[in-house]
């Protein structure tokens, strides 16, 4: 690598690009909406883990109005999230209740 290369160099901190969802957070969502802190696929849970991803986007979207690659990623959140919803809702409309009144989300 030529020196003036590694001199001026420009590092991107990958870390800032991931959530801000730590493992034991994600644990504690598992296990309060799904069946064990080990059940990731259950529907509650996932919804339970976009809804967190959810409300961290749109914290950061209050600071960050122009970041468009991320309120675009938000919006394709909500709506996988909507599909879960109407799964459960379809499936099992007291499971679709409970978490609704559980994580206070809009109908």
């Amino acid at each position: 690598m030529h020196p003036i290369y590694k001199k001026y160099s420009i590092s991107i901190n990958h870390n800032t690009l991931h959530m801000n969802i730590t493992p034991d957070v994600k644990k504690q969502a598992f296990k309060e909406f799904g069946k064990s802190e080990f059940d990731t696929g259950s529907t509650e849970a996932q919804i339970a883990l976009f809804t967190q991803k959810i409300q961290h986007l749109t914290e950061h979207l209050k600071k960050f109005k122009k970041d468009l690659a991320t309120e675009r990623s938000l919006v394709m959140m909500v709506g996988k999230r909507r599909k879960l919803l109407d799964y459960l809702k379809e499936t099992e409309i007291e499971r679709y209740r409970t978490i609704i009144k559980k994580l206070k989300i809009r109908k």
